[in-house]
């Protein structure tokens, strides 16, 4: 029985773009994701009136402009698993356009917002470097749009999981305004570092009103719009994925799973 938290990418000859989630089409409120497959010298542009974005370059380089700014050229990684990102924080009202100078893979996310923070560029120098973890429970992290950075709703991280580890683990969550906690909407779009592997990914609640385990493939992406959400990556495969969070409070608490506190020091 197919997930409805798990959305297959649209690589075919005549798709548009890989991936497109709307709040809408999510069935909450904050939270609009796509992915883009940009050839040589294809343009791509967009303006959105109420909706802050973050562009993040997950392969090739492209020249950027936003809101008549030219940001020059952006990307130096050949895939999501060499290097840090370059990213682009996109107010509303301000068109973004991007020129891809070879083959990219664009991820945007987006959020509400008034317009309060200038459009610019997030170079990988910018990205903080976390190490998360101890022993199979280890993975990398790159915070793109954390929650110190100036945005109004979007919170932007990048994670590596090495195959064989476990990652958003312990099992915790982010979907209520009680106990210190954030309530936060959340995409996973996931990439393996090479082709034929899968992840595992399980969405679950407390009282298991939600309890949904789903094989995650290449470029297949995982709704979260509550509860717990490990990630295990098989060994021999790595494992990327890109976080977009967003909610009413711009800001990242967590608790975890009953049964788990012994492995976080509680």
């Amino acid at each position: 029985m197919s997930s409805r938290l798990l959305v297959r990418p649209d690589t075919s000859a005549n798709a548009t773009q890989v991936h497109r989630i709307t709040p809408e089409s999510a069935g909450w409120r904050y939270v609009g994701f796509e992915v883009f497959d940009l050839a040589p010298g294809q343009a791509w542009a967009r303006v959105l009136a109420t909706r802050e974005q973050c562009l993040v370059l997950l392969s090739g380089r492209a020249s950027v402009r936003v809101a008549g700014e030219d940001f020059g050229t952006i990307g130096a990684r050949e895939s999501p698993f060499t290097g840090k990102p370059f990213a682009v924080y996109v107010p509303p009202r301000a068109e973004a356009h991007l020129s891809a100078l070879g083959h990219c893979e664009l991820a945007v996310g987006s959020a509400p917002a008034q317009g309060r923070f200038r459009p610019r560029v997030i170079l990988p120098e910018d990205v903080r470097e976390e190490v998360r973890g101890t022993g199979t429970n280890t993975r990398y992290v790159y915070d793109i749009l954390p929650e110190s950075a100036e945005a109004e709703s979007l919170l932007v991280v990048e994670v590596r999981t090495p195959g064989g580890h476990w990652s958003s683990y312990p099992p915790h969550k982010h979907d209520s305004a009680a106990g210190g906690e954030s309530q936060l909407e959340e995409i996973y779009y996931h990439r393996l570092s090479r082709p034929g592997g899968f992840a595992f990914q399980r969405v679950f609640t407390d009282d298991r009103s939600l309890d949904e385990t789903m094989a995650v493939e290449d470029r297949d992406l995982v709704l979260v719009p509550r509860g717990h959400h490990p990630v295990s990556a098989p060994h021999g495969f790595d494992l990327y994925y890109l976080n977009v969070m967003a909610g009413p409070v711009r800001r990242w608490r967590i608790s975890y799973a009953p049964g788990y506190e012994f492995l976080t020091g509680r």
